[in-house]
């Protein structure tokens, strides 16, 4: 039997873009995709090596709308990997950005 669901935020399955722009302090460019999305986190695709514990900063484009491309500019922490390249961070504080 499984352990009934515990998160706090309902997630979203939403497949977006997604740069990850700074770790632990060092400038990176390397895009990805959100596999999933809350407000309290993001599960995406990097293939930048991370650790739990890590600080990131992140960009995630939003679909286009009648306003144009906005971007949402996230900083948080690694909490989980799930293999290489799969990264559950939180979403600790965010931006709204033209694009």
């Amino acid at each position: 039997m499984r352990a009934p669901e515990q998160r706090k935020s309902i997630r979203f399955e939403l497949k977006l873009p997604v740069e990850l722009v700074r770790h632990s302090g060092q400038t990176v460019c390397e895009s990805g995709e959100t596999r999933n999305l809350s407000s309290g986190g993001v599960l995406f695709t990097s293939n930048v090596p991370v650790r739990i514990g890590d600080t990131i900063e992140y960009l995630i484009t939003l679909p286009h709308t009648a306003a144009g491309s906005i971007r949402l500019r996230c900083l948080g922490k690694v909490i989980r990997l799930e293999d290489d390249k799969t990264v559950a961070a939180t979403l600790e504080r965010y931006e709204f950005m033209r694009h």
